[in-house]
């Protein structure tokens, strides 16, 4: 099925809280997923239960939800502590109804350092956590949650965006996702949306098309004939690999022991969300990089790997250190993008978290939660003109990722750039195809958050 350039545009412009466009073919496209397991609230907000775990070519993959929203806003009232209440009945609402899996609604609230530099300021100074690490390395005070920056790979119009807000909405069921969407924020007068990106994800790596392949030839998009018949994102590889994923806790703000949560301890079981979008040039990634090179590219140079496999083995064992990343440039001229990530994003050593469980090396902390988009850059927006609004659909990624802090994750992003944790700095030009994904990869969008845990959520500090 292929949707007509009407369909297309109706969908672009419809595409505000309650219509969903291009987006109701995903169910279409796909049989009902079977439910997924039972789920209790956890003090994380990020965490969700009932995930299912599957193989393919021998390699144990988490399976995420089928859709996923993510609705940015500000903050329309000087009533915090009526917002907060307001906010949170309606929070408790939802999770009477949906229970926390993917058959239910994955519901997690994230605030920008906007809304705690306007509205909580001296609370904030007080409470939010100091990163350790960050404030080693540039001997002064720097916080867990950081201004979003553009990376050298970046364009330079990539907007830093300065939302107040950003909710995450994940669900196998669609109806799960726009019920959240209407209670949270249709009518609010405590919540103004800024912005909605939707996408998905799927692939049971079954004979036939993927849905990723399957939503790329209907929208038209270049190069969708040649994503791979079990691809799980419009790029090829898969992503959600168990072990290329950090386990449970580990991107708490308390459990590595990168940050000092401060006198109370308010942001205990918090996380960092860092959310950005992505354009992907698929037509000039199947098209200019054969299969080896794709490998090279997605994860490290002269790795062998079947021709035609779609998911790669990234165990603990397997992790690079900015050693054979910088061995490999000298030796090959190039970097893969996973490789160059696992310089830090992987434990470089057994740790023993806050609460006695032991991760050992080589053990991811990066908890990915990205999906597909079609949104070219968002699904709808209250200011098209910025944010560079389009009718055609695009293939993208909105990117969605937990660490513990901002610094985290401008780290694990810097070396995807091949600035490595050690100093180096691996000589690149702009979009260099030798340099991991960048060439194929534009980004429009980002920003940082803060994830409090479920019983801060709210409108965090403003009771203090």
């Amino acid at each position: 099925m292929r949707l007509t350039r009407r369909q297309v545009l109706v969908g672009a412009a419809t595409s505000g809280l309650g219509a969903v466009g291009m987006y109701e073919l995903v169910d279409r496209l796909t049989s009902s997923p079977a439910p997924r397991g039972h789920g209790r609230l956890h003090p994380e907000q990020h965490l969700l239960d009932g995930l299912a775990v599957m193989r393919d070519n021998g390699v144990a993959v988490v399976v995420p939800p089928l859709h996923h929203a993510v609705i940015t806003a500000r903050v329309a009232t000087d009533d915090l502590r009526g917002a907060q209440q307001e906010l949170e009945e309606t929070l408790v609402d939802l999770e009477r109804r949906y229970a926390p899996t993917p058959a239910g609604l994955g519901v997690t609230v994230a605030w920008g350092l906007p809304y705690f530099r306007r509205y909580v300021p001296r609370q904030a100074d007080l409470h939010l956590p100091v990163d350790l690490r960050a404030s080693r390395t540039k001997r002064r005070t720097a916080r867990a949650l950081a201004e979003a920056i553009r990376f050298p790979s970046d364009p330079p119009d990539t907007i830093l965006e300065a939302n107040d807000v950003a909710v995450l909405l994940r669900s196998d069921v669609r109806a799960h996702i726009e019920d959240g969407e209407r209670r949270l924020f249709r009518g609010s007068r405590i919540l103004h949306a800024t912005s909605i990106r939707r996408g998905f994800v799927g692939s049971d790596f079954r004979a036939g098309p993927s849905l990723a392949k399957r939503m790329a030839q209907a929208a038209g998009v270049d190069g969708a004939d040649l994503i791979p018949d079990d691809a799980q994102l419009f790029l090829g590889f898969t992503s959600t690999q168990q072990a290329a994923l950090g386990p449970r806790r580990i991107a708490n703000f308390e459990t590595l022991g990168y940050v000092d949560l401060g006198p109370a301890g308010y942001f205990r079981n918090g996380t960092h969300m860092h959310l950005s979008h992505v354009f992907e040039d698929l037509a000039s990634w199947y098209q200019t990089f054969d299969f080896q090179e794709r490998v090279d590219t997605a994860f490290k140079p002269g790795l062998e790997a079947k021709p035609g496999v779609v998911t790669v083995s990234q165990g603990a064992t397997e992790a690079a250190s900015a050693a054979s990343v910088r061995r490999g440039f000298h030796r090959d001229g190039r970097i893969g993008h996973s490789s160059s990530i696992q310089s830090t994003s992987r434990l470089v050593r057994d740790v023993v978290a806050d609460d006695g469980t032991v991760y050992r090396r080589g053990t991811a902390v990066p908890q990915r939660a990205d999906f597909n988009t079609l949104d070219n850059p968002f699904a709808w927006s209250a200011s098209p003109e910025r944010d560079g609004m389009q009718d055609p659909p695009a293939a993208g990624l909105h990117f969605v990722v937990f660490n513990p802090t901002s610094d985290d994750f401008r780290r694990n992003r810097l070396a995807m750039d091949g600035v490595l944790p050690d100093g180096t700095r691996l000589p690149f030009g702009s979009r260099d195809r030798k340099q991991g994904f960048n060439a194929v990869l534009s980004t429009s969008h980002r920003q940082n958050f803060i994830v409090p845990p479920r019983r801060h959520r709210s409108f965090p500090l403003v009771e203090l």
